[in-house]
């Protein structure tokens, strides 16, 4: 008995496996399809870029849109699984043989609780890396933009171009999410990017056009150094684009992302963004369990009711409700409303919730 248990788990989690990853396939060569429509309208106003840089492009950006998009391949291909079994009556043979419901959920739950683990710690850092690629790409023959910001634990360096100057601005600490710098150094180029001076200053504050150096000690070479109690720094940037600047969550691996999360507090900017992320990540387990189960109770009620149709608009529903709430709840974490880790980890466990009283509802209700 021990035996014929074990043959069935490790049968059904064979079946469950194939038939996510044949969906997730299938989710990834329709993203990169729609990208690369996308990305080759955009290339139209470069003409520089070829089709290849553009397949190209599509494909390092593939992996990380694909990735959000594993909990549904996971939910349908669950339900694809489990409509395959019963209309093979494979899990009516296995009730009759004394297999209760929660018994042949197990495998194909252990399999996306395995998954979880291994989206975060082996897909994503490399989803990330292609992403970083993409963006570097998209910087240099769409966009034109590249990041102004490089947080580290020696603090931030930030580059600016105002009136033809290059100013490189370099501080130790920030306050106000950026707005406030302290312990300021800004090295100065002029148009034909020669050396110009270097203004070292208590604290810079970011006013409409300009930087508000405050404290300033003015050196250019060949002359003594200049005292000055404020002097203002032309520049374009707004609050905004400075925080915008910082490498995005996406493109960051789950085993940088703790420490970068850190560095950015400790430097005053907010890490909301990195910390939701984060959490998003490590929710994943708990995530795609749940859609095992929700896939398990609809696919096991509507067969017993019939509709194929059915089956599949409830399950269509379910995730487009799923991605609702997440949503949601993502938009109340990046807006502070409530705290990142509840922002990522309650659709999760709503899902869960939902999926574990429908099947208790339709076995022993």
């Amino acid at each position: 008995m021990q035996i014929a248990g074990f043959t069935l788990s490790r049968y059904l989690a064979r079946e469950f496996l194939v038939a996510i990853l044949a969906v997730f396939a299938l989710c990834i060569g329709l993203v990169f399809l729609a990208d690369m429509v996308e990305l080759l309208r955009r290339a139209t106003r470069s003409p520089d870029v070829s089709f290849a840089t553009v397949a190209t492009m599509a494909a390092l950006h593939t992996p990380m849109i694909a990735q959000k998009a594993f909990p549904f391949a996971v939910l349908l291909g669950a339900m694809a699984a489990f409509i395959r079994l019963g209309r093979n009556n494979e899990l009516v043979v296995a009730r009759a043989a004394g297999v209760s419901v929660w018994q042949f959920l197990a495998p194909p739950v252990a399999v996306a609780v395995v998954a979880g683990f291994a989206i975060p710690t082996v897909y994503s850092p490399v989803a990330a890396a292609f992403t970083q690629r993409y963006q570097v790409l998209e910087g240099r023959y769409l966009t034109g933009r590249t990041n102004l910001l490089t947080v580290s634990a020696g603090g931030l360096w930030l580059r600016q171009t105002s009136e033809g100057r290059v100013s490189i601005v370099h501080a130790l600490r920030s306050q106000d999410g950026g707005r406030v710098l302290e312990d300021v150094t800004v090295f100065q180029y002029d148009v034909m990017d020669d050396f110009d001076r270097r203004l070292d200053a208590v604290t810079a504050t970011l006013i409409p056009g300009a930087w508000q150096l405050d404290g300033v000690t003015e050196s250019k070479p060949g002359a003594a150094p200049n005292q000055l109690e404020r002097l203002n720094v032309p520049t374009t940037l707004t609050l905004d684009q400075i925080q915008e600047s910082f490498a995005p969550p996406e493109t960051m691996s789950f085993w940088e992302l703790p420490a970068f999360i850190r560095v950015l507090e400790s430097s005053g900017f907010p890490a909301a963004r990195h910390r939701l992320h984060w959490h998003a990540l490590i929710s994943q387990p708990m995530l795609l369990a749940a859609m095992v189960l929700v896939a398990a109770a609809f696919s096991l009620r509507l067969q017993r009711l019939g509709g194929i149709t059915k089956l599949l608009g409830g399950g269509v529903a379910a995730g487009f409700g799923l991605y609702f709430v997440s949503d949601v709840a993502l938009a109340l974490g990046l807006s502070g409303a409530i705290p990142p880790a509840m922002a990522a980890w309650t659709p999760a466990a709503i899902a869960a919730m939902l999926g574990a009283a429908a099947l208790f509802h339709i076995e022993d209700g």
